[in-house]
């Protein structure tokens, strides 16, 4: 799909006319660049886990996670936060805006009949 991004997107704006909601995952990445932004319909950006571990300890601000997320919000995008393994990596990403937070601080990864059975549906 990378190859031809005009087929990709006629793609995707094909999905979404069925009601699906099209996420950009590890963003900040390999294919995961900002030329796709614009092109795309994307509802969601999803932050790789290696800004999340950029996020300092002592409160100082973490620039480039920062941007990511403004960006996100100004396009109207959802913005989740991947691999949050300590609260002040929650507390960070809650206070810039990020939507939502995944990672080993709230759960390992689950099978589905054991995420079914969970607290967390």
């Amino acid at each position: 799909m990378m190859e031809n991004v005009n087929l990709m997107v006629e793609k995707l704006n094909r999905i979404k006319t069925l009601g699906v909601g099209i996420s950009l995952d590890d963003f900040g990445t390999g294919y995961s660049t900002l030329s796709y932004l614009s092109k795309l319909s994307i509802d969601e950006l999803k932050i790789d886990k290696a800004f999340v571990d950029e996020i300092p300890t002592d409160g100082n601000k973490s620039i480039v996670l920062d941007t990511i997320i403004a960006m996100g919000k100004t396009l109207n995008m959802s913005v989740v936060a991947e691999g949050v393994e300590h609260e002040y990596q929650r507390e960070y990403l809650q206070n810039i805006g990020c939507d939502i937070y995944q990672g080993y601080l709230f759960s390992k990864a689950l099978p589905e009949t054991e995420y079914i059975a969970s607290k967390y549906l």
